[in-house]
């Protein structure tokens, strides 16, 4: 066999191997995520069977939404809103410092790199709605302690994001820089962020739309916004108005969504 073929042969076989071993790696993940539905109870049909009735009963009593009250809900949802603008800002104000320190690139001592992305972690384990629990404690009822669980919670989040896309930038620019004499700081405001400033817009936006929806559950821990509005309709047991409520913060996620949509549009 010349050693053409033989170099073809080996390059058949690395092949067979590489798919051998991405067809096992699939087999294991979906044999995990089938484990996970069985733990679940997912499969289980007859629970699904016996929960229909009462389902449709539900629903049954969501229709028609009553918008009887729409006016008193206009100031829940701009309140939901500022609560949004207002996390996202804090979020980002505190993740691009942190993370600069989280990338290897910017970070100035691996010690460093090591504690901010275990801060990181912490930050986006405690769910919002846990933080906001512990601030309206703090702080008391209001749409200030959505905000702060909002921001910090996201700062693990919105972060870790930043922290990647600043690790992804093209090194020679930060080398050059360095080269030149350049400061930390110089570095980072002429080399780095004019390089990811386009994917931390994308993410900042991604995140205020992800705060309007987070808004809106956090008030029913007493953090403001619809979300009391939400709950208290909740507690009356008066359905149809909860489908009301359900169908405006709906709209408003539309919107929202649009116009985060549209913001990214001009920014590219």
């Amino acid at each position: 066999m010349s050693g053409a073929a033989l170099r073809h042969e080996a390059i058949l076989g690395a092949a067979r191997r590489d798919s051998l071993r991405h067809a096992g790696l699939v087999g294991i993940v979906l044999a995990a995520c089938l484990a996970a539905l069985w733990q679940t109870g997912f499969l289980d049909a007859e629970r699904f069977l016996e929960g229909a009735p009462a389902l449709a009963q539900l629903f049954g009593e969501m229709m028609p939404p009553d918008f009887s009250r729409w006016r008193s809900w206009l100031r829940p949802l701009a309140d939901t809103l500022a609560m949004s603008v207002a996390g996202t800002v804090l979020a980002v104000a505190l993740s691009l410092p942190l993370a600069l320190l989280a990338a290897p690139n910017t970070a100035p001592h691996p010690a460093v790199m090591v504690a901010v992305r275990t801060l990181l972690a912490f930050l986006r384990s405690v769910p919002e709605i846990i933080m906001g629990i512990i601030f309206v404690a703090a702080v008391g009822f209001g749409a200030l302690p959505g905000v702060l669980a909002l921001g910090l919670h996201s700062v693990g989040m919105v972060g870790k994001f930043y922290a990647e896309a600043i690790e992804h930038a093209d090194p020679r620019p930060l080398e050059a820089a360095r080269a030149a004499g350049a400061s930390g700081v110089q570095v980072v405001s002429h080399a780095v962020l004019p390089q990811v400033i386009p994917q931390l817009a994308d993410i900042t936006i991604y995140r205020w739309e992800y705060h309007f929806r987070a808004s809106a559950v956090l008030g029913i821990v007493g953090a403001g916004g619809i979300g009391f509005e939400l709950i208290a309709a909740l507690r009356l047991l008066d359905y149809q108005q909860v489908s009301a409520i359900l169908l405006a913060i709906l709209g408003c996620v539309v919107i929202v969504d649009g116009i985060g949509a549209t913001l990214r549009r001009r920014l590219k």
